[in-house]
C-alpha cells in the first residue's frame, strides 16, 4: 500500500512538471513603464527605444511602446513621455557633493546667475532673512564669464548689497573679496595676517580694494575658509539632501566624491545620517584624504582598518583614495625627493590593498612625476585593475594618455582640451565626465557638457573643428557608463539596459537635437534612482515620492 502511494504521488509529480513545462509562468508584471519617448540607452550601438519597464529597483526592459506595454499589470504605473528624450542618470565623476551639501543651507548660491546684478541680489535678498552680523558666503561655483557685465564683485559692491552683514566671495581658489565687516571680523589688517603666500590687493595708488590674491596657492583660501563659522550638524544634513535634490533636478543620480580640502573623517558624518535614515536620493562613492600633512599614510592606515574597498551598498560605498593623497604633493610642480617619496609609499600601500587612488594633477607639464610614481608601482604591483585615475589634466598630451593606458589608468575630465578628449578616445583610455564642483566651477552637467564638451567653442569662445569637437553621443557616454567605470558599476548602471538599476532622467529638451548653446538650459522633468522618484516637477510633478 505504502509503494502504492510513493508511486501515484510520484506520477502526480510528474504530470504537474511536465504542465509546468508545457504552460511557462506568466512574468510579473513591472512597477513602472514609461511610454511614448525618447529613449537614448547609451548601450555598446547607443541604441535608441520607445520605452522602457521597471520592477523593484531594475530595468525589465527596453523597447518598443508596444511590446512594454505588454509587461503592464493592473497595478503598474504608467508614464506617458509624449515624446520626450529619457538618458541615463548622469554621473559626475569628480564633484565635491559631500562638503558642498553641508553648507548648500547656509551659503548664497550664484550658479546660473547671468548678470553680476542678479548674483548681488541673491546677496541682498539672503541678508533680509539673516540678522545683522551673520556671515553670507558664496564659496565658488561660479566664474566671470558667466556674468554680462563681465567683472569681478568690488567691495563697495558688497556694501551696497548686504550693508549689515560679514560678507566673503571666494572665486575659485585664486580670489576673495570681503566687505569691511568681513575682514574685522577674522582680524585681517596687513598682508602678515593672511595665511602665506597670501597678499591683500591694492589699486594704483596702493590702497587696499577689499580682495586678497592667493598668489597661486590654493592653501590661502583652505585656511580662510576654515576661520569662518561653520554651519550646525543639522544644518549640514538638511544641506544635504536639499543639494542632492537640486543635483537631481539636473538629472544627475551619481557622484564620484574625491575628498579635497576643508574636509575632515568627521565631516562625513552628515551624509552617514542621511544614508541611515533611507533618504538618500544619489548614488555616492567617496574616497579619503590624508587628514593631517606629514601623518597621511598613518592616518589613511587608521581610518581604513574597518572600510574594505566597497563597504557600504548601491547609495553610498566607501571607494579608496583621493584626491589630496599627501599635502607636500597637493599641487606641487617641483616636489622634493622626500615628498615624492611619500607619494610613492601610500600609493604601494593602496596597490597592496587593492584600492582605487584619484589624484588631483592640473598640468600636463609636470604630470611625469606623477605617471612616473605609478609607473615605479606597476612594476612591483600590477595596478590594471584597481581604476586609479588622474583628474582633471586638461591638457593631457598623447604621451600621457599613452602611458595611461599602459597602466590601465582612467581619466576623470573637468573642462578638458577637447583635442585630449579625442586622443584618449582614440587609445581608448577611460573618460569620466565631472565638474569639480562647487568651488571651481557649477554643479550643472548640462553647462559642463555644453562648454566643455559639444559646443564647437571652448570656454574662451575660440572655435574648434570638427575633429576637436566630441560628438554628443560621446560626451554623455563620459557622463554615464564612462563614469560609472570609476567606482566598478559599469556592469550596474550608468547604460538603460535590462538587469541594470533603474536610474534614469526625463528631460525638458531633446539632448541630441537641441543647438548647441541651448544644451546648458536643459534640466530634468522627472529623475529616478532605483525605480524610485526622487525629482518630478511640471506634468510628472504628482508622482514625486512615489514608487
Amino acid at each position: 500500500m505504502k509503494i502504492h502511494i510513493i508511486n501515484v504521488i510520484r506520477a502526480i509529480s510528474l504530470a504537474v512538471g511536465a504542465l509546468v513545462l508545457a504552460f511557462p509562468a506568466w512574468p510579473q508584471s513591472a512597477d513602472t513603464v514609461l511610454v511614448n519617448g525618447r529613449i537614448l540607452t547609451v548601450d555598446n550601438q547607443f541604441s535608441t527605444r520607445e520605452a522602457i519597464a521597471i520592477r523593484d529597483t531594475k530595468i525589465m526592459s527596453v523597447d518598443s511602446t508596444v511590446e512594454v506595454r505588454k509587461l503592464a499589470g493592473p497595478q503598474t504605473r504608467v508614464i506617458d513621455l509624449q515624446g520626450r528624450t529619457v538618458i541615463p542618470g548622469l554621473i559626475d565623476s569628480h564633484m565635491h557633493a559631500i562638503r558642498a551639501g553641508q553648507a548648500f543651507g547656509s551659503e548664497v548660491n550664484w550658479v546660473g546667475a547671468a548678470t553680476l546684478a542678479e548674483a548681488l541680489g541673491r546677496i541682498h535678498e539672503a541678508s533680509l532673512k539673516k540678522k545683522p552680523g551673520a556671515w553670507l558666503i558664496v564659496a565658488g561655483g561660479w566664474n566671470v564669464a558667466q556674468f554680462k557685465e563681465k567683472r569681478r564683485p568690488t567691495q563697495a559692491d558688497l556694501v551696497a548689497a548686504a550693508p549689515n552683514n560679514p560678507v566673503y566671495i571666494q572665486l575659485g581658489y585664486d580670489w576673495i573679496v570681503m566687505s569691511p565687516a568681513g575682514f574685522k571680523a577674522l582680524n585681517i589688517n596687513t598682508d602678515a595676517d593672511l595665511p602665506r603666500p597670501g597678499k591683500l590687493e591694492r589699486d594704483a595708488n596702493g590702497a587696499p580694494t577689499g580682495a586678497i590674491d592667493g598668489g597661486g596657492n590654493n592653501d590661502v583660501a583652505v585656511a580662510l575658509f576654515d576661520k569662518l563659522p561653520h554651519p550646525t550638524f543639522d544644518e549640514q544634513v538638511a544641506g544635504t539632501k536639499s543639494f542632492f535634490r537640486e543635483l537631481n533636478r539636473l538629472g544627475l543620480t551619481a557622484v564620484g566624491d574625491p575628498g579635497g580640502n576643508n574636509v575632515n573623517p568627521e565631516d562625513y558624518q552628515p551624509i552617514f545620517k542621511v544614508w541611515r535614515e533611507g533618504k538618500l536620493t544619489l548614488r555616492v562613492a567617496y574616497s579619503l584624504c590624508g587628514p593631517t600633512a606629514g601623518r597621511e599614510l598613518e592616518e589613511l592606515k587608521s581610518l581604513t582598518q574597518m572600510l574594505p574597498l566597497g563597504f557600504g551598498d548601491e547609495l553610498l560605498k566607501f571607494n579608496g583614495l583621493g584626491e589630496r593623497i599627501t599635502w607636500g604633493m597637493n599641487n606641487n610642480d617641483t616636489p622634493t625627493a622626500d615628498e615624492k617619496d611619500k607619494l610613492y609609499q601610500i600609493v604601494k600601500w593602496a596597490a597592496l590593498r587593492g584600492l582605487p587612488v584619484t589624484i588631483h594633477w592640473p598640468k600636463n607639464e609636470t604630470v611625469d612625476t606623477l605617471l612616473s610614481t605609478y609607473e615605479r608601482v606597476n612594476q612591483e604591483i600590477p595596478i590594471a585593475n584597481l581604476r586609479w585615475s588622474v583628474a582633471h589634466l586638461n591638457n593631457a598630451s598623447p604621451q600621457s594618455l599613452q602611458r595611461m593606458k599602459a597602466m590601465g589608468i582612467g581619466w576623470t575630465i573637468q573642462r578638458p582640451n577637447a583635442a585630449s578628449v579625442e586622443n584618449a578616445k582614440e587609445l581608448g583610455v577611460m573618460m569620466g565626465a565631472g565638474t569639480d564642483a562647487h568651488r571651481v566651477a557649477s554643479y550643472n552637467p548640462f553647462t559642463a557638457l555644453e562648454w566643455s564638451l559639444v559646443d564647437s567653442k571652448n570656454a574662451g569662445g575660440v572655435q574648434r573643428g570638427p575633429d576637436q569637437t566630441p560628438t554628443r553621443a560621446d560626451a554623455l557616454h563620459a557622463y554615464t557608463i564612462g563614469s560609472a567605470w570609476f567606482s566598478f558599476d559599469e556592469n550596474r548602471r550608468g547604460s538603460l539596459e535590462p538587469g541594470k538599476l533603474a536610474d534614469l532622467a526625463v528631460l525638458t529638451k531633446d539632448y541630441m537635437t537641441v543647438p548647441a548653446d541651448q544644451i546648458g538650459s536643459i534640466e530634468s522633468l522627472l529623475t529616478m534612482v532605483g525605480g524610485k522618484i526622487v525629482y518630478a516637477t511640471g506634468p510628472y510633478a504628482s508622482l514625486e515620492g512615489a514608487r
